[in-house]
């Protein structure tokens, strides 16, 4: 039994990809060894920011010989008949079939087609490169002067047979037996010879988290670690966490302050804006339970000074992006609500129905309708339902189109608009 070293390293993948194209690879490598008759004990697949990489222990060294019997048509019958028995078989003659007789049947031919198995080696030197030539990405380029799609430039394959290289071409990328680690810490390169190299070395000098679960582990761990220390609380983000754990080989956790003058914007911008811009953690004070001037970033290099330095940095860009934050929310407060909703007027919400202003219209009169048969006021469900859509036309929202809604609560409550209305444009969405 053989074991089987596949990796491909290219350029950084988009971190939204990594899980996806960590499975289609997997699923790709079984198929294709399946139908070459091989068999295995364990496949197993990770993925990261730079490579996708797929392990086989106790692989057939060689598929096994194929014997498959073939029934044709009766002997005696039509040549028509025979023709197309002998191109379905491969036969250049009838002669090369067998007779065989059915005591209701009578006699008729059986072509016996014998397969001899392959070496591993073979079959996998043609299934690599049919697999990456095939493989299908969400956005893929091209470079150089080569074919070849990919993610990004596809740098180097790794395919290790038993230890053996596994020879063959894609695109003019051999493939060979060294791999790369961090490109700071350990870049390398390293010969491996199998997984339980591999693994070795690049967890360890080449310093690679080469799994996807041990990488958000730790920088779960990290977190938690952090916050205890700091008396913080983190403000858990799992669709962040997943994507920070495509972004990071080595991931370290990292502290940094923001400026508390921030915090009179509201949480959910200065969260967003984290988020969407920095990739930060947001994280409230453990005591108050509120947002704290603090945030977390996750960096793919481990800092001589603990981080210091790295979490000053982020620091400046993140108050460089709220400062933007904040400028909008100051042009946004300083507009009535009632001049936001006649802008909706100037944007098409459907040919046969008119502009946003018009739905508004056509909402507002059916909430003065209804309001009365659910014991609401008629006055205040006419107001939720005119203001609802302005927030639509700031610029905060323009920014980021999350906040529809949210936004206009705080807009309605800047503006001394009663309590209900406020929070039935924010429900609203």
């Amino acid at each position: 039994m053989a074991e089987l070293l596949l990796e491909l390293f290219s350029e950084e993948i988009p971190a939204r990809m990594q899980a996806k194209a960590e499975a289609d690879l997997r699923d790709a490598m079984e198929k294709a060894l399946k139908e070459a008759g091989l068999k295995w004990k364990l496949l197993a697949a990770c993925s990261g920011p730079r490579r996708l990489t797929v392990s086989i222990t106790g692989l057939s060294e060689r598929s096994a010989d194929v014997k498959e019997e073939r029934k044709g048509p009766k002997v005696g019958a039509p040549d028509k008949a025979v023709e197309g028995f002998l191109r379905g078989a491969g036969l250049s003659d009838i002669s090369q079939a067998e007779v065989r007789s059915d005591p209701k049947k009578g006699d008729f031919y059986v072509a016996v087609i014998e397969t001899p198995g392959r070496d591993a080696t073979d079959i996998i030197a043609e299934a690599v490169p049919a697999i990456i030539r095939g493989f299908h990405w969400p956005k893929s380029m091209r470079w150089g002067t080569g074919d070849l799609r990919w993610v990004r430039p596809l740098q180097r394959i790794t395919c290790v047979l038993d230890g053996k290289t596994v020879p063959f071409d894609v695109d003019g990328i051999a493939s060979g037996n060294e791999v790369e680690g961090h490109r700071v810490h350990g870049r390398g390169p390293y010969t491996v010879t199998g997984w339980e190299d591999y693994s070795k070395q690049l967890e360890g000098a080449g310093h690679v988290k080469l799994s996807r679960a041990d990488r958000r582990e730790v920088i779960r761990k990290g977190i938690q670690d952090v916050c205890k220390k700091a008396g913080l609380e983190w403000i858990e983000d799992l669709g962040l966490l997943e994507e920070v754990t495509g972004l990071a080989e080595w991931p370290v956790v990292v502290l940094g302050d923001m400026d508390p003058d921030f915090l009179t914007l509201p949480p959910e911008v200065i969260q967003l804006s984290m988020r969407t811009h920095q990739k930060y953690f947001a994280v409230n004070d453990a005591k108050t339970g509120k947002l704290a001037p603090h945030f977390i970033v996750v960096a793919n290099i481990d800092a001589a000074d603990g981080g210091k330095k790295l979490g000053e940095g982020n620091s400046r860009v993140l108050s460089a992006r709220l400062d933007d934050a904040r400028f909008f929310w100051d042009l946004d407060k300083a507009k009535p609500l009632d001049e936001m909703e006649e802008k909706l007027s100037t944007i098409a919400f459907k040919a046969e129905l008119g502009s946003l202003g018009d739905k508004v219209e056509r909402v507002a009169a059916l909430a003065r309708q209804l309001a009365p048969k659910v014991r609401a006021n008629s006055d205040l469900a006419e107001r939720a339902a005119r203001l609802a859509k302005a927030d639509l036309v700031s610029e905060m929202v323009g920014e980021f189109p999350e906040l529809q809604g949210v936004m206009g609560r705080y807009y309605a409550v800047e503006a001394g608009e009663p309590a209900a209305v406020a929070d039935a444009i924010r429900d609203h969405y």
